[in-house]
């Protein structure tokens, strides 16, 4: 039998410490955590930087060091913060020392590396070894050489070379979400179907349980192709439905998972509820891929934005605002056309209608009248320079433009002085690929640190 202990669906999201400790008291052969995603946005690996606080990284992370220690297995997140990028995980590194020094221990530590050269990938695109995924952007060489940060995800067998090292600390950059937890099962001989099927299932935590704020679960695998899922926090549980349906989670096909190397089929597989809390589950496959591929995410610069927001409250404003937005747009963008000196394809303003349509737009079906309506402008220039002109320019229709050119001034509210708030740089994905490899490390590095 091989335990994964997976203590959460992402380091900084916290976990419960009674249930870590039974996790840890069951002697588990692998702590995995993940450490990040691109859910929020492309931000983070532009900037190669983490979305979570420091504080709370390094308290979260103390603890596993801790439960590390004690349980004397190997210790893995994936994904180090956030983006995975080599700057991301020499951050998570210098925590991990940190921890370690005032914990007066001497791990062992491997750094597996995820990071990628734009200059490397763009001969990689021109020779044809990456393709497009589905819903892909439009790329060439020149915009992947944009790209400020690039990183390949790895699988199971990057994350397999560093559990060789013997490492007790593992620091990996970009993975995907489930080959922190398949890794070791397979090294023990795991049917790989159950160790993908159980990885899939275990990546957010107890997010496939009762409970799933809890975060703490287990995962057993069996020498005959099965597993079981263990929720360990009180009053979590596990049953066929919750388990059944974390194959739909952040998934396009609930049924088939692609992973490098190949790809997870659930079709067969079976849920079967062992008692209140537990569940096991058989009968998935795991088909090998004819050539070895890793997704590629890079993010690149979009432009320079400054944002403001005015508070809309007279009722025929409110009930107008669309009106209002579209004629405020309309005379601002003619008027920075006739005063500056940028082409007036280089920029854009948009007025988001809080309280009415800022999420779905035409597609709101609420039409319901708000009381009060928050309007968010967001410029987008190819400069800062060039963004606060534009806020600037914009201001004055935010604070005083009627709805009709007759009626009295108004005066709206603006929540903050100054107004316009400069957001710096945003930044876009300019990769959502997959590249060929002829060795599965050949687009990673690995570096093992000694105590």
């Amino acid at each position: 039998m091989v335990k994964v202990l997976i203590p959460s669906g992402a380091l900084g999201l916290n976990y419960d410490l009674a249930a870590l400790q039974r996790g840890v008291d069951a002697r588990p052969d692998i702590i995995a955590i993940d450490g990040g995603s691109t859910d929020s946005g492309p931000s983070y690996l532009g900037r190669g930087v983490s979305k979570y606080a420091r504080a709370s990284i390094k308290l979260e992370w103390a603890g596993l060091m801790a439960a590390q220690a004690e349980a004397g297995c190997p210790l893995v997140i994936g994904t180090a913060g956030t983006c995975g990028s080599d700057s991301a995980v020499d951050w998570m590194l210098d925590i991990t020392r940190e921890i370690a020094a005032e914990q007066g221990t001497r791990p062992r530590i491997a750094v597996l590396r995820s990071g990628q050269d734009p200059d490397h990938i763009a001969a990689a695109f021109d020779a044809g070894r990456i393709t497009p995924l589905s819903g892909a952007p439009e790329v060439d060489a020149d915009g992947i050489r944009a790209c400020t940060n690039i990183v390949a995800l790895a699988g199971a067998e990057q994350v397999a070379a560093a559990l060789d090292t013997g490492a007790d600390i593992i620091i990996c950059g970009r993975t995907t979400d489930t080959a922190i937890i398949a890794a070791l099962p397979l090294q023990r001989g795991i049917d790989a179907g159950a160790a993908w099927h159980a990885a899939k299932i275990g990546e957010c935590g107890a997010l496939c349980a009762s409970n799933p704020q809890s975060g703490v679960l287990m995962v057993e695998f069996d020498d005959d192709g099965g597993f079981t899922i263990h929720p360990l926090a009180d009053g979590a549980k596990a049953t066929p439905h919750t388990v059944s349906a974390h194959m739909l989670y952040e998934n396009s096909d609930p049924f088939i998972l692609y992973e490098p190397g190949g790809y997870l089929d659930v079709t067969a597989a079976d849920y079967r509820a062992l008692d209140d809390t537990r569940v096991h589950v058989t009968g998935a496959r795991w088909v090998v891929a004819d050539d070895y591929t890793v997704k590629l995410e890079g993010a690149r610069v979009a432009g320079y934005q400054t944002v403001l927001m005015v508070l809309l409250r007279d009722a025929r404003y409110v009930q107008n605002a669309q009106d209002w937005a579209d004629d405020v747009t309309l005379k601002c963008l003619e008027k920075a056309a006739a005063r500056l000196d940028a082409a007036p394809d280089s920029y854009s303003i948009e007025l988001r209608l809080i309280g009415q349509n800022a999420s779905f737009g035409e597609l709101e079906t609420n039409t319901t009248p708000p009381v009060e309506v928050g309007v968010l402008a967001i410029i987008t220039a190819p400069d800062m320079a060039l963004a606060d002109e534009l806020g600037k320019m914009l201001n004055p229709y935010l604070l005083h433009h009627p709805l009709t050119s007759e009626e009295e001034q108004p005066t709206f509210a603006f929540p903050f002085s100054p107004a316009e708030m400069p957001r710096g740089a945003v930044y876009e994905f300019a990769l959502h690929h997959i590249m060929t490899l002829d060795d599965p490390m050949q687009a990673f590095t690995l570096e093992v640190l000694e105590p």
